[in-house]
């Protein structure tokens, strides 16, 4: 007992010098003792393990090294796992890809903010060309200077040229007329119809009131309507009657088709005019292929038209029911690239007249300008090609008369023209103004028959008919 007493006296003495590397704790023993317990550093301390030097931490540690071992590889610009290569490679392709179809995407909105550009700037030239034109004194500056060979207008008869009278009356009409999207833009090198009154011939309506033979369109008279269609599928559309009919069609026989759709392919056929109007089909048969617009047409027994999103002309025997013959016609536009004023993927137009079957379209060579071809009824081939100088785009429609194209200017004026006219047997054109009337406001199709001697029109729903007038060819 006294030497564990001078123990902890020596201890305290000894604190200042010890407390650093020495320890003594007292602590009671239970047995009414005091137990005494002094605890001193040794020399190797340092190496032996510490309370939180744990497997654990031993392992997150061994982690830890691997993980700045691998960052010091990458920022070094070693080579990484193959596995992570493969992963990186993948996700740079897909980036890649994504930014081609971004700049893609981008080129083909600077392309079509041009075209914007430039129909506003058209439609702005339109604009004060008509503006123009309306304050000109258009009487006076006709009746002194109407070509001399022209005897169809003479001073104080009281008759007025159709190229004046065909002009609206109203302003109001006359401006709407003007915003026609018939109007579209327009090269320079296509400006053959620019409005100018004075240079254009009026029809010479007092010769003969209607040749048997083949003349120039001298009038259209006012629509006669057949039937109107049931369904929006009605909206636009093509009917017509074959003028040179087959057995087991007769020559009444009426055909139609309603092309508002992706999959037109239904053709109705009726006994005859009055069975279109009351709306009862004798036949109904379904196309191989789909139709593409309001291009279509009937010749010897036979439909003719455009294989939906191509240039394929396609002819479909009525008699056999089956595909007698395709080809695709040479450069064509198609689907949007050259159609008429009112759209409806109305590229090639395909038409009938005393001379045979005809094509109207353009191409890329001919930048827009419409371009006629004949076919061959039986095989398709073509047989003559003839470039005018006028766009497709800025007229309404157009049909074939005796060997000569004729364009409609527009689609929705309810009173505008025929206004041009190429002859394929002289390969010359001119602008031409015989007044043509669009009862419904939305033609979509206009076609000439030569057995009938009249123009068949899809006006918005209506199926309606012109009978026209042909005088001597000047």
């Amino acid at each position: 007992m006294w030497f564990l007493a001078v123990l902890w006296i020596s201890s305290l003495l000894m604190g200042s010098q010890v407390q650093s590397s020495a320890n003594l704790r007292r602590a009671n023993a239970g047995n009414g003792r005091c137990q005494y317990t002094f605890m001193v550093d040794s020399p190797t301390e340092a190496s032996c393990p510490s309370p939180g030097s744990t497997p654990e931490m031993e392992a997150l540690m061994s982690r830890l090294g691997l993980l700045e071992a691998l960052v010091a590889r990458l920022v070094g610009g070693e080579a990484m796992p193959e596995s992570s290569q493969s992963s990186g490679s993948g996700l740079q392709d897909s980036y890649n890809q994504v930014m081609g179809e971004n700049a893609q995407l981008k080129r083909e909105k600077q392309r079509l903010d041009r075209q914007v550009q430039d129909l506003q700037q058209r439609m702005e030239e339109l604009r004060q060309e008509a503006e123009r034109l309306r304050s000109r004194p258009c009487m006076q500056q006709t009746s002194s200077r109407v070509p001399q060979k022209d005897n169809s207008f003479r001073p104080g008869s009281g008759h007025v040229p159709s190229n004046l009278a065909s002009r609206p009356g109203n302003p109001q009409e006359d401006k709407s007329s003007l915003r026609d999207p018939a109007w579209q833009y327009s090269n320079p090198g296509y400006q053959e119809l620019t409005a100018v009154v004075t240079e254009v011939t009026a029809p010479n309506q007092d010769g003969p009131a209607d040749i048997s033979g083949c003349g120039d369109l001298v009038w259209v008279e006012n629509p006669e309507v057949h039937r109107k269609a049931d369904s929006i599928a009605g909206k636009y559309g093509v009917w017509m009657q074959d003028p040179e009919a087959k057995e087991p069609y007769g020559p009444d026989m009426v055909w139609r088709i309603d092309s508002v759709g992706s999959e037109v392919r239904q053709l109705f056929g009726y006994e005859n005019m009055d069975q279109l109007t009351r709306g009862f089909p004798t036949k109904v048969l379904l196309l191989p292929e789909s139709v593409e617009s309001t291009g279509a047409t009937m010749y010897k027994g036979s439909l003719y038209y455009q294989r939906r999103l191509s240039r394929t002309l396609i002819r479909y025997d009525l008699h056999a029911e089956s595909i007698a013959a395709r080809r695709d016609l040479p450069h064509a536009g198609f689907h949007g690239q050259f159609p008429y004023s009112w759209g409806g993927y109305t590229d090639i137009d395909l038409a009938i007249d005393e001379n045979g079957l005809w094509a109207i379209y353009s191409t890329n060579k001919a930048k827009g300008a419409i371009v006629i071809s004949q076919l061959d009824p039986h095989n398709l081939e073509v047989k003559g090609t003839w470039e005018t100088k006028i766009r497709k785009t800025s007229v309404a429609n157009a049909f074939m008369i005796c060997g000569k194209l004729y364009t409609v200017a527009s689609y929705t004026s309810p009173n505008t023209t025929v206004n041009y006219m190429f002859d394929t047997a002289t390969s010359q054109g001119k602008a031409i103004s015989v007044p043509f009337k669009n009862r419904y406001r939305y033609n979509s199709m206009v076609d000439y028959n030569s057995a009938k001697r009249k123009l068949y029109a899809w006006d918005n729903y209506y199926m309606v008919s012109y009978s026209v007038r042909l005088g001597k060819q000047e």
